[in-house]
């Protein structure tokens, strides 16, 4: 355990987190995607997990280390629900109040359809599996950056 730090945010995660840089993307993922495949074409190589919590409690962990792009860049992306592209899931209503907490005002998601969300993650720094396991739990982040502390 460390202090101020989510204990759902275990070794691989937080080392991901911080090994990614500005405009790197990263996918967290409920339990029907592909994981292991998809994350085999990752930066990482391989899957990563923050096991038995819903994509929802993932996110509030991520985003509470992770700056994400500012607004001018689509910085949170959600899978489209097939044939109803403009849907939002409970799951995606829940993650995007985390997005809105961690970042202090609204930053809508954009929806990505199902298989440019996959190509997309393919290209991603990594790939986190959740323990979720309602449709559609599916979101891509993009990081941004820490501005420096001003020197007075």
């Amino acid at each position: 355990m460390l202090k101020n730090i989510n204990p759902a945010l275990n070794a691989d995660v937080l080392h991901a987190l911080r090994s990614m840089g500005h405009g790197d993307t990263l996918v967290v993922s409920d339990t029907n995607f592909p994981t292991d495949s998809v994350a085999r074409q990752t930066v990482i190589g391989r899957p990563l997990s923050i096991a038995n919590v819903s994509a929802t409690e993932a996110v509030a962990a991520i985003l509470s280390v992770l700056p994400l792009d500012t607004p001018l860049q689509n910085s949170a992306g959600r899978m489209e629900v097939m044939g109803a592209p403009d849907e939002v899931t409970d799951v995606q209503r829940e993650v995007q109040a985390e997005i809105d907490r961690a970042e202090g005002k609204p930053c809508p998601m954009y929806g990505i359809e199902r298989f440019a969300f996959y190509d997309l993650a393919k290209k991603a720094y990594c790939v986190i599996t959740t323990g979720e396991t309602r449709f559609y739990g599916c979101f891509l982040f993009t990081k941004g950056v820490i501005p420096p502390a001003s020197s007075h």
